[in-house]
């Protein structure tokens, strides 16, 4: 691999499952590190900092949301609000964000910290989503009130005003230059938001019919036109749940083992891409932490690693 690509590894846990209803995912950190992620990434020739968590409440110790409210909303504002600014700060000293979830709606925090660092520059940065949802509902149009299934809209600017503004701006990346992959599962109103935003979806069904090389090419198209990079924002759930069955909404019909690689390892070949995380892994449904051991594997990848 060219080991010039990336800068230091800050690999940052975020343990919060306070987006979703199932409970599990504030281990998915965990469990990625008892599989040995920072020691891969260190045996590919890759220097790793010393690895740090964002303190996050448990549920137990909160109060329980009203029914239909943004649930959790302040202590999850808080804890992105907190991320955004490790994450900016990486960047700031020519570090490689690797942040570890925790549910989806960490995103806020990761993209904000992403944004705000080359916001400072005068440049904007682009945005892989893969998941098997869209996570574009917003307040007025999520059936349950969970903010994991909302983090995009606010990304966008849309939704709440404290979660769309955090670090003091918004939008906080141009739909032009976002790329939703894998994407199956998508609420009724949910359809109106993402068709109105003008991001670009490529769901399962244009995965089957032009294959994961051609997909993959398109989007990188979008997120490097008039950008100075592109951030990854997996949710493990995007792939098939017959290769990760660790995941607390898992669809079936998702992207497969080697189409995974392929999307990855293409994703290094680029050079472009300036921090990751890796979202909604749920230890508690996996079998013997295999679904952590083969997302070692598939960051590994992202990060440059080759067959030869």
């Amino acid at each position: 691999m060219n080991r010039s690509k990336f800068g230091e590894v800050h690999v940052v846990g975020v343990p919060m499952d306070l987006g979703a209803s199932r409970r599990g995912t504030d281990m998915g950190p965990s469990a990625l590190r008892v599989a040995g992620l920072a020691r891969e990434l260190r045996g590919m020739g890759l220097k790793v900092a010393r690895e740090r968590d964002v303190q996050v409440p448990a549920q137990e110790t909160r109060v329980e949301p009203a029914p239909g409210a943004l649930r959790y909303k302040d202590e999850i504002l808080h804890v992105c609000t907190r991320l955004a600014g490790r994450v900016e700060r990486i960047l700031d000293g020519g570090g490689v964000p690797l942040v570890l979830g925790g549910d989806h709606s960490i995103a806020m925090g990761t993209v904000s910290g992403v944004a705000g660092h080359f916001r400072s520059r005068g440049e904007r940065v682009g945005l892989v989503w893969i998941d098997a949802h869209a996570d574009m509902n917003t307040p007025e149009t999520s059936p349950s009130g969970n903010v994991h299934g909302m983090p995009l809209s606010h990304l966008l600017g849309l939704g709440d005003s404290d979660l769309a503004g955090i670090g003091g701006f918004a939008p906080k990346v141009r739909p032009e230059n976002v790329a939703l992959i894998g994407i199956r599962d998508v609420d009724e109103e949910e359809r109106n938001v993402v068709r109105d935003s003008g991001v670009h979806v490529w769901t399962m069904r244009e995965i089957d019919e032009k294959g994961m090389a051609r997909v993959v090419r398109e989007a990188l198209e979008v997120l490097n036109d008039g950008t100075a990079g592109f951030h990854v924002s997996w949710d493990v759930d995007g792939l098939d749940p017959s290769v990760v069955a660790g995941v607390g909404t898992p669809v079936p019909g998702g992207i497969g083992y080697r189409e995974a690689h392929l999307m990855f390892e293409t994703f290094a070949d680029d050079g472009r891409m300036t921090s990751m995380e890796v979202v909604e892994l749920n230890p508690l449904l996996d079998h013997r932490n295999q679904g952590a051991r083969t997302v070692v594997h598939l960051v590994m990848s992202a990060f440059g690693l080759r067959i030869l």
